[in-house]
């Protein structure tokens, strides 16, 4: 049976909003100056901020479920916007850091593979209409 999720959008001022979900609060802001610091992350880096977390998420699952002796995950996302609008993201690239004692490189690489080809929904949403690559580095400790 299918899931409903729902977020509330309320304007605090100017382009500040702030989202609601479950008792959760996230803060977004869109300043009309390039330069400008806001409120709160803008909507297309909160969109990054989603995939970083749902792909790492899925990989420490993965992990776990392979029983890797994964210490810590770490994903830094980088996107290029376009400049004409809309201005959506015309590429992603995330470079996943894994750490841990006793890691399999293969395991690790392929337990990324299935989050990618199958189980992060978000990743499976963003890829059919914007490029993402991504890299793995395993710091063994």
């Amino acid at each position: 049976m299918p899931t409903e999720l729902s977020v509330r959008a309320t304007q605090e001022e100017g382009m500040h909003f702030s989202m609601t979900a479950r008792g959760h609060i996230v803060v977004t802001d869109y300043p009309l100056q390039p330069d400008a610091h806001g409120a709160g992350m803008r909507s297309l880096e909160l969109l990054l901020a989603s995939l970083a977390s749902c792909a790492g998420g899925t990989l420490v699952a993965l992990l776990r479920k392979l029983q890797q002796p994964a210490q810590g995950v770490e994903v830094n996302a980088r996107a290029v916007r376009r400049d004409q609008d809309p201005t959506v993201l015309s590429e992603i690239a995330m470079e996943f850091v894994v750490r841990g004692t006793g890691l399999d490189k293969n395991m690790v690489s392929q337990a990324l593979a299935r989050a990618e080809a199958q189980m992060c929904p978000v990743w499976a949403m963003l890829k059919g209409g914007t490029p993402i690559t991504y890299t793995l580095r395993i710091v063994q400790q």
